[in-house]
């Protein structure tokens, strides 16, 4: 029985509940996997901590730090599942939401659909007063009409309002007096104002985040208060800090008033687990690849540092292309995302093609394999008819596993199609790992870098599994397989500091910016971000990012610019000149002489100081790892049946290692090591899975 501090992570996922238990000086002692409760998530989580506390004898009480990192954010806004929402903006701005961009994302597309705003015209409405982009009021808020404004909400049936005024990341004072008269009459309410979720200029893109956060902040309050109410009912004294979309973390608090920032926090422990397995590697450029029970996620890490982004897009009509979904900017680890994970349905189409995902069995009725009244095939049941899964360890043996019932759903599935029950399978998971491959391949198109000098580290319940199957297709030679994989965004969130990040619009050229103003401005900031991060580590040093989004004038995006984390000077515009020229030449191959360079927004990230990764001590060869037992499997490499060793994760030692095809076994996942495929381990306990032929 344990009796030292722990710390403990819970990541509530569309199929599974992860929940990893650790030490204070970083030791992972227990991790479980449990199906998600999509009725009340809160009851999975529940049995999830119950379930660590008890492998280790240890009580409530001994919990001193809580991270929780949910997709119930996201879903509910890919699903459409949170408020009536309704939005106020500046008389003669009705119809934002409707104009966008003003351009079409597909041009010739004669059946695009446009994407779902959540908002319609009917709900949308507008009260008098203006600021300029200065902060200077030109015309005072019509407080008059805010009766009439209030009844029009009223009957519009608004259980949500979403308030974003022209130029309010300027000057916030209409937007905050607006919030406050509205509540006076309706103080039921739930109200978001666009200075406090993004303070940042373009009105379509701070709209659209303003609705977004309204939209599940009923829902989200809701949750927070009561998953918290149960832990605490529980023995749990500490406080529950939240992940975010950034990589940091806050308090619950400040994710039940803005919501927003916890879209996509789940995949985001993964990205800082990820990028700290990279830097005890030594590997400054790695593909994060995240294969969970409803999605994939993959991510590019160079530096030890996830790429990051200010925006991106929502329920996509289109999932490849920009434009089609709705724009939510706000602070995010940049990551593509996918339908296509354990529980993702495969279907043939009317032209006689496999498909699968985007939609997924989930946990509930899961795949058919799980017994829980599943009848579509899935890319689990694909994987137990390969031989992939074995049946008695899948789940830590919480679930049982059906095979007769895999391989009737995709006989099933396939009727007609003239083929065999193991030819379906491969034909499932080809189609699924080739749609990872590719979402690699073209995000990493898009940020200009490539994929075959990368190492991929593999986690989540199904990466394992998959990952030389997408890394051979993605022309990756390298795996990394931590240990607890199959828990590993859990794992992440142990890892990332409490923080937070603010970017506000402040627009200046650097020939005429106003040094003391902006000093002042970032002092705002910074004393704000402070005050939230200190709600979360009261005693931890932090430390302070600045961060200018410069162009040349005219264009219409900005390049990020890290500045010194002081006071500026005079005698710093220089310098400031010299490295956004610098960057825009690393990015454009040239500068442009001459030209007036502005700057639009800046930002301040404030974080608790993160304990040093360390690396990988050197590992001496250990010889052959020797299986405990073979069993048959369906090679993609041969594309025949074929024996497989089996080995217990729990038993390989540093340095051993062995030559697929093999399955190496541990409680939530299993890592597959295709035929063409080597594994060794090294000091940390880490799989290192090396492609044939590949040299260093």
């Amino acid at each position: 029985m344990t009796t030292s501090a722990l710390r403990v992570a819970v990541d509530i996922g569309g199929t599974f509940t992860d929940t990893v238990l650790m030490t204070g000086d970083g030791t992972v002692i227990a991790t479980a996997k449990t199906p998600t409760t999509p009725r009340n998530p809160t009851e999975g989580a529940l049995h999830g901590v119950r379930d660590v506390l008890r492998d280790v004898g240890a009580d409530w009480a001994r919990i001193t730090g809580f991270i929780h990192g949910t997709t119930l954010a996201t879903n509910a806004l890919i699903e459409r599942r949170g408020a009536r929402v309704a939005s106020v903006t500046n008389a003669g701005f009705r119809d934002i939401l409707e104009i966008a961009y003003e351009r079409r994302y597909s041009q010739y597309d004669i059946n695009i659909d446009k994407p779902d705003l959540i908002v319609p015209r009917a709900r949308s409405f507008t009260i008098a007063g203006r600021m300029d982009a200065q902060g200077r009021e030109l015309t005072p808020l019509d407080e008059t009409g805010v009766d009439a404004l209030a009844d029009a909400l009223r009957d519009s049936g608004a259980e949500a309002v979403a308030i974003c005024l022209l130029h309010s990341y300027a000057n916030p004072a209409h937007e905050q007096r607006l919030r406050d008269l509205l509540l006076a009459r309706l103080p039921g309410l739930a109200i978001s104002i666009s200075s406090d979720v993004s303070p940042e200029a373009r009105e379509f893109d701070r709209l659209c985040t303003t609705v977004a956060n309204a939209y599940i902040q009923p829902l989200m309050a809701h949750y927070l208060a009561d998953f918290a109410s149960a832990f605490a009912a529980e023995g749990v004294r500490c406080p529950i800090l939240m992940m975010t979309a950034g990589g940091g973390m806050t308090t619950i608090e400040t994710a039940a008033a803005l919501p927003i920032r916890l879209v996509e926090s789940g995949p985001a422990g993964g990205a800082i687990l990820a990028a700290r397995i990279a830097e005890r590697a030594g590997a400054r450029e790695v593909l994060s690849f995240d294969m969970g029970g409803t999605t994939a996620k993959l991510c590019l890490i160079d530096e030890y540092q996830p790429q990051s982004a200010r925006r991106f897009e929502i329920a996509r009509a289109e999932r490849f292309i920009k434009g089609s979904g709705m724009p939510v900017r706000i602070p995010v680890l940049e990551m593509i995302e996918i339908g296509a994970g354990g529980g993702s349905i495969a279907h043939v189409d009317r032209l006689g093609r496999i498909q699968v995902g985007p939609h997924s069995a989930g946990s509930e009725p899961g795949p058919a394999a799980f017994g829980k009244g599943g009848q579509n095939a899935t890319v689990t049941d694909a994987d137990i008819q390969q031989g992939l899964i074995e049946p008695a360890s899948f789940a830590e043996g919480r679930l049982r596993i059906d095979t007769g019932a895999a391989a009737d759903a995709i006989d099933r599935c396939f009727e007609g199609a003239g083929l065999g029950t193991d030819e379906a399978a491969a034909g499932i998971s080809e189609i699924v790992d080739e749609s990872m491959a590719g979402a690699g391949r073209m995000h990493a198109v898009e940020s200009g870098k490539d994929l075959g000098a990368r190492i991929m580290i593999a986690f989540g319940g199904n990466g394992p599994l998959h990952a030389t199957r997408v890394a051979r297709r993605a022309g990756v030679q390298r795996i990394l397989i931590p240990r607890a994989p199959g828990v590993g965004s859990a794992v992440g969130f142990l890892y990332a500091p409490v923080s937070f990040e603010i970017v506000r619009s402040r627009y200046a050229t650097l020939d005429s910016l106003d040094i003391d103003g902006l000093n002042a401005f970032f002092d705002t900031m910074i004393a704000e971000a402070e005050s939230v991060v200190r709600a979360g580590a009261p005693e931890a040093l932090l430390t302070t990012r600045r961060t200018a989004f410069m162009r040349y004038h005219g264009q219409g995006h900005e390049i990020e610019i890290t500045l010194p984390d002081r006071a500026l000077a005079a005698e710093d515009l220089a310098h400031l000149r010299h490295l956004f020229e610098a960057e825009y030449r690393a990015q454009f191959a040239r500068s442009v002489p001459g030209m007036v360079i502005e700057i639009l927004n800046w930002s301040v990230r404030v974080a608790s100081s993160a304990d040093p990764a360390g690396r990988v001590a050197r590992t001496e060869p250990a010889g052959r790892a020797v299986p405990q037992r073979r069993s048959s499997i369906l090679c993609e490499v041969s594309q025949t049946r074929r024996e497989a060793d089996i080995y217990d994760r729990a038993t390989l030692r540093p340095g051993q290692s062995l030559q697929g095809p093999a399955l190496i076994i541990e409680p939530q996942t299993t890592t597959y090591v295709s035929a063409d495929f080597s594994a060794t381990v090294d000091g940390d306990g880490t799989l290192i899975l090396t492609a044939e032929g590949y040299t260093a």
